[in-house]
């Protein structure tokens, strides 16, 4: 294999075995074609860029009370944090840090597993990520539909959801920064009306209503797969980190604080929904917000709660847009994909990956909400198990190398991070239909099957490839750090 020289005047040391790609020191050189003249994102862009990732507000919680109850729906919206979203936001800020650029997860597995197993990361998360979007069209027309029955069905409904794809695409065109902002403005005005249903339950309240359960008519698939939809995507805002002004200090922290406001975004509205009217658990369903507020406030706070779904439906496109495309734009940074992915157009965003993505939301928009949301579980559970792997393995094989942010734990420890989470992948993969599990595995050998075949394709120079497809050489950069130590 062929190796780098670096100016640290150690040769870069091979991790294994990756197909002739170079290493150089992760501090060292920045990641490919990286410089341009886009303006970074700051700390409180950041923080609603997570929010939208992940949440976007309680729009979509609705079916864990009719799959499970008030009571288990509020206790899974406080425990599943601590299961799932803390864990994967503390190992998102640890890897982000240690890769601050916009392949994110995909460097993340690459460097632990070799480029093929990263090219896969990539796939699997783009396809969940696109199919993840291509749920927001679906509900922004769902809140719209009691108010415009119109744009339920038929080809009135394509038509909406096709301007809608585009008028949001073309954010993302314009620039992450001002997607960040819109974030902001889109993100309090989507919380704000909850706050006044807040207020107005308050006399309507009654604590006996929070405490319904009945664990025999339970709809496990349903209520796991709306929690895990709900609380995860953590690691979307990876594949942004070489948009980020100072990752290294803003990235931890802006996940800090996007944990506390997801999960009091979802807790207080079901709280208010639950307690406030009377419990018809098949009436909580997509939309379901809008007629509590209705009940609570009248016909105004119904309208309201429609307009704050529509924006917050608008905030999570353009969020998890923009981590769909850069993360393309990354993998072909890598040489993993053809060159022209990391085209950039004159606001600095990747154009042809905004356009590959958009495409994909389209198309995929005709399926329901629960089809859209079990696919993309299983698929994004095949991405983590992945991150997972790196992660504890990048702990074990190289402990001394840089990380800006360092989880408190041993290397037991961040097996004990990783397996709480990794159970309920288990449960999430073991409660999904075979429709389900038959789509998302041919989507897998489909990405088994492209990488070999992008690799021909680069070896006869059918597509051109980046020439830079160097990895951080960790060992060097461990090395260097413990040298500098017993100085």
């Amino acid at each position: 294999m062929k190796l780098r020289n670096t100016t640290n005047r150690q040769a870069a040391i091979a991790m294994g075995e990756y197909d002739g790609s170079e290493y150089v020191v992760i501090d060292e050189v920045p990641p490919p074609r990286a410089g341009h003249s886009s303006r970074k994102v700051s700390v409180l862009p950041l923080v609603f860029l997570i929010f939208y990732e992940v949440s976007g507000g309680p729009f979509g919680v609705e079916d864990s009370v009719n799959a499970a109850g008030p009571l288990l729906a509020l206790l899974g919206f406080l425990v599943f944090p601590f299961i799932w979203s803390i864990p994967e936001a503390l190992i998102t800020a640890e890897m982000g840090t240690m890769f601050p650029e916009n392949s994110g997860y995909v460097v993340w597995v690459s460097s632990a597993l070799g480029p093929f197993w990263g090219f896969q990361q990539g796939w699997v998360k783009w396809l969940s990520g696109v199919i993840d979007n291509a749920l927001y069209p679906v509900l922004f027309l769902d809140y719209l539909k009691s108010g415009f029955p119109a744009v339920g069905h038929g080809f009135p409904r394509v038509l909406a959801v096709l301007a809608l794809t585009i008028v949001l695409t073309y954010m993302n065109y314009r620039g992450l920064t001002i997607v960040g902002w819109v974030a902001i403005l889109l993100g309090i005005s989507s919380l704000l009306p909850f706050a006044v249903m807040g207020l107005i339950s308050i006399p309507k309240l009654r604590p006996g209503r929070w405490l319904v359960a009945d664990i025999h008519h339970v709809d496990w698939n349903l209520y796991l797969n709306t929690l895990f939809w709900n609380l995860n995507y953590w690691d979307s805002i990876s594949t942004l980190a070489g948009e980020v002004e100072n990752p290294k200090k803003t990235l931890p922290k802006s996940l800090f604080y996007a944990v506390i406001l997801v999960v009091v975004s979802y807790f207080i509205p079901l709280l208010v929904g639950t307690g406030a009217v009377p419990l018809q658990r098949d009436e909580w369903t997509d939309g379901y917000f809008s007629d509590i507020a209705k009940m609570l406030g009248g016909a105004w706070l119904r309208w309201w709660i429609q307009a704050a779904a529509a924006m917050s439906n608008m905030g999570m496109f353009v969020a998890e847009m923009s981590s769909d495309s850069f993360q393309l734009l990354g993998m072909a940074e890598r040489g993993m994909l053809p060159e022209f992915f990391a085209k950039r157009s004159r606001y600095g965003t990747p154009l042809i990956g905004i356009l590959f993505s958009a495409s994909g939301v389209f198309l995929l928009s005709w399926m329901s909400f629960q089809e859209i949301v079990a696919a993309e579980n299983f698929l994004y559970c095949f991405g983590m198990i992945l991150e997972f792997i790196a992660f504890v393995r990048l702990r074990y094989k190289y402990p001394n190398a840089s990380r800006p942010y360092k989880i408190p734990v041993g290397n037991i420890g961040s097996i004990l991070i990783c397996t709480p989470p990794t159970i309920l992948i288990c449960a999430v993969l073991a409660f999904s239909s075979l429709k389900v599990m038959i789509v998302s595995l041919i989507a897998v050998v489909i990405g088994l099957v492209m990488h070999p075949c992008l690799k021909h394709f680069e070896k006869k120079r059918w597509m051109k490839f980046s020439i830079s497809s160097d990895l951080p050489d960790i060992q060097a950069t461990a090395r260097e750090s413990t040298e500098t130590f017993i100085a």
